[in-house]
């Protein structure tokens, strides 16, 4: 038997489609036997709240082994999973190409595939994934939506924790009542003087920047014109995260075929395609290959699709950077995003924000706590917070003017755990992404 972790970890096709994959019995064959190497192992027990749950069902059960614990109780530990892949990625020694075959985040969404084909998630759960059509029906109404939604408003929100599960006290994003699509005719200048003028980008949108944060999106824009990129923005529909989470892999499959599609033009004719949020290039990269891996659209995609910080430092390092950076005003606390980890490309937005000159960085790679929409639940909130405090800690600590993360939400969840935390100097008053981050030492 090979020892574990000495070839890197391999991702296998999700057999979704596979009348096995929802079988009952097969499924609960599985989740003892992944289960069982977890409990023989424990490496995972501070990554997330899953491996707790599981490890201390385990010891409370009649044998302290696996054995005499009811597979009805697995769903806990289930619950408590985000998807984040970091055991799979950086901690599990039992990953493909190990014979033990263990993908603890794909057997997660096996089990949430198979309550989605029975029926099993709640309607409020439904409601948060449409982020597409929540963004368009608070277009038109950003700033009431922004009214209601704010964690301040003591009339609405509790209302909101009631219908939808969503903890009074989380940080919601704000909508926005011109996207970013809506801004894509504001093409900036593209300086042609840029030593990688003759590039050119699409940006994907994402429902994020679309939506709730158009600035990500132009400050990308503008960074890529000083650079030389000419750019277009694309957004057929959002890449499929928030189903993928509630385990409707067949919607997720349906939205990597339509966006590859439309995208397929822009490959063919040479364009890198750009993701401004780690999750959805996560998804472009690696999941839809693996949920559709026939579909060659999907395969030219995940080939052409690049992180928007992985994109500038590729332009530093083959071509150079156009002149204008200058030093902040103050520091920054970066923090890794899981989804950007996930990617397996290194530290990029570390790599990124080192560009700036004379930059004071202070970098923490841990996750969170939020998880996407996992976070904000009323079940999961104060849990989020606790296995972020870590992070917001050292945030708190570092005491410096931004705070920034390729994760949005994870961005605006470790201020809200670095106000619960005593300090001298104030919490900024709000986060950004790196690529801001970048524009501003730009001066744009």
């Amino acid at each position: 038997m090979a020892e574990g972790s000495l070839e890197a970890p391999t991702r296998l096709p999700v057999p979704w489609q596979n009348p096995d994959f929802h079988d009952e019995a097969m499924l609960d064959e599985e989740l003892r036997r992944v289960f069982d190497i977890c409990h023989g192992c424990r490496r995972c027990f501070n990554l997330c709240d899953s491996f707790p749950r599981l490890f201390d069902l385990i010891d409370r059960s009649e044998s302290g082994e696996l054995d005499t614990v009811e597979s009805k109780d697995f769903k806990p530990v289930v619950d408590a999973c985000t998807l984040c892949d970091m055991c799979f990625m950086t901690k599990c020694p039992y990953v493909p190409p190990h014979e033990f075959n263990l993908d603890f985040p794909h057997l997660m969404l096996r089990y949430r595939s198979l309550e989605n084909a029975q029926k099993k998630l709640s309607w409020a759960d439904r409601q948060l994934t449409e982020t597409d059509r929540n963004g368009k029906l608070a277009k038109p109404f950003a700033g009431l939506c922004n009214w209601a939604s704010n964690e301040k408003n003591t009339l609405t929100r509790p209302l909101m924790e009631t219908a939808l599960g969503v903890h009074r006290e989380a940080r919601l994003p704000r909508y926005h009542g011109t996207t970013f699509t809506d801004r894509a005719g504001d093409v900036p200048d593209v300086n042609t003087k840029a030593p990688a003028h003759g590039r050119k980008a699409v940006l994907y949108a994402t429902c994020f920047s679309n939506y709730n944060d158009p600035e990500i999106g132009i400050a990308a824009r503008k960074v890529l014109a000083r650079n030389g990129v000419e750019t277009e923005v694309v957004y057929p529909s959002c890449c499929g995260m928030p189903q993928f989470e509630q385990g409707d892999i067949a919607r997720v499959a349906e939205a990597a075929a339509k966006v590859a599609a439309e995208m397929r033009a822009w490959v063919d004719k040479g364009y890198a395609i750009i993701a401004l949020v780690p999750s959805c290039a996560l998804m472009l990269k690696f999941e839809w290959p693996l949920i559709v891996p026939d579909d060659d659209n999907v395969k030219a995609l995940s080939t052409a699709t690049r992180d928007i910080d992985e994109y500038i430092v590729d332009i530093a390092k083959t071509e150079g950077l156009a002149e204008g950076l200058a030093p902040l005003d103050g520091g920054v606390v970066l923090h890794i995003a899981c989804h950007a980890r996930a990617q397996n490309i290194g530290q990029k937005s570390t790599e990124l924000l080192k560009l700036i000159p004379g930059n004071d960085l202070k970098v923490i790679e841990r996750c969170s706590g939020h998880g996407g929409s996992w976070g904000i639940k009323k079940e999961n909130f104060e849990v989020g917070l606790k296995i972020g405090k870590p992070v917001a800690r050292q945030a708190r600590s570092a005491a410096k003017p931004y705070v920034a993360s390729g994760c949005p939400l994870a961005a605006d969840h470790i201020l809200q755990g670095m106000e619960r935390i005593e300090g001298d100097a104030p919490v900024p008053a709000r986060a950004h992404h790196p690529v801001q981050i970048f524009a501003k030492a730009y001066g744009l």
